[in-house]
């Protein structure tokens, strides 16, 4: 029996009883019982076949995944932030942002991998080179990226720190030139390292990824450099530390400013943003990302070492628990049919309207 036998009433397949009534009938009908206007239609319901979601949520490790997109964000924007430092003659910036760089894209890639199961699954992602997929492009970024950032951190401790001896020493004195032009290709890939994962995540299916499209890689900015920020308020000395409290400032805007506008044009796909864990990160992300950027605006007239450790402290966390935040929105709306469901009934309508 098909549906359409089902649905057409009076024929094959009608249900006695199971008919909308119309007409005069149907009204005398609602006011003998006097309840009113019933619907004649029930409220939508959201399943699938089975009783299975409609998209099957991602398996990536949270702790894996989530770490693995704060991190390459605190790297790329750490960057760009010690070229800046560096051309500025700001040693004590510039050396932890190098250091925070190799050390952040070495965790970052470590996670991946981690996630990942082998190594070899990374290495087989550059067997070829796709300009259309944001994971190719990024596997390939990564690979590029890496390497300078630790040769600009490699040549900075053995010189400035001198923990590897005199000899040492004096080679990284001769590899300067060659530590600042890594330090400087580095920062000109930063800003793709920050944000591409933004464009990967983007380009799956889940919804309150996909939808965020337009937005999300400057949320992604915004937070890569408060991240990048707090980690140069934190270990550089207070006075050369200029740079670093004017990217909190403007991190924080862009993150903040760029996160309210995705939710308010998201629409639905907004909702697991607003419900139950994410909720809880994410308003946690905005206090202390505010919080953090105007300790220091703060540390601007008072110079205190205790303002600017609780400044970047803020910043850091903060970067976090948005890249957290996100993540578990995104697996949220994959579980529900909702919100697969009713986006794609108004992309249909608004194209036939």
């Amino acid at each position: 029996m098909s549906e359409r036998d089902v649905t057409r009433g009076g024929e094959k397949g009608s249900r006695p009883g199971r008919e909308a009534p119309t007409g005069a009938y149907a009204g005398r009908r609602r006011r003998r019982r006097g309840r009113g206007e019933q619907p004649m239609v029930p409220d939508a319901s959201f399943s699938s076949y089975y009783g299975k979601p409609v998209l099957n949520k991602p398996t990536w490790k949270a702790l894996d995944i989530a770490g693995y997109l704060y991190l390459g964000g605190l790297a790329g924007a750490s960057s760009l932030l010690a070229a800046g430092a560096h051309a500025t003659g700001r040693p004590g910036l510039a050396a932890p942002a190098k250091i925070g760089a190799a050390g952040a894209i070495s965790l970052s890639l470590a996670a991946l991998v981690h996630d990942l199961g082998r190594p070899a699954r990374f290495l087989n992602m550059l067997r070829v080179f796709k300009p259309t997929s944001p994971m190719s492009v990024g596997s390939w970024l990564l690979m590029g990226y890496a390497p300078l950032t630790m040769a600009a951190a490699a040549i900075e401790v053995a010189g400035r720190y001198r923990l590897l001896g005199a000899a040492a020493a004096d080679l990284a004195d001769r590899l300067r030139p060659v530590g600042s032009a890594a330090t400087a290709a580095a920062a000109v890939l930063g800003p793709g390292v920050a944000t591409y994962t933004a464009v990967l995540i983007a380009d799956t299916a889940v919804p309150s990824w996909h939808e965020g499209y337009r937005e999300l890689p400057f949320v992604f900015a915004g937070s890569a450099a408060a991240a990048a920020s707090g980690l140069g308020l934190v270990a550089a000395p207070t006075a050369q530390a200029g740079p670093a409290r004017r990217t909190a400032v403007l991190g924080a805007a862009l993150e903040l400013g760029a996160f309210r506008l995705m939710k308010r044009r998201m629409g639905l796909t907004a909702e697991p943003f607003d419900q139950g864990r994410p909720r809880v990160l994410l308003r946690a992300a905005e206090a202390l990302t505010a919080g953090g950027a105007a300790l220091a605006l703060l540390c601007v007239r008072v110079p205190d070492r205790r303002l600017a450790l609780a400044a970047g402290t803020a910043l850091l966390t903060g970067s976090a628990a948005l890249r957290f935040g996100v993540f578990e929105a995104g697996v949220a709306s994959a579980e529900d049919p909702r919100y697969t469901v009713v986006p794609q009934r108004e992309r249909l309508a608004a194209k036939g309207g």
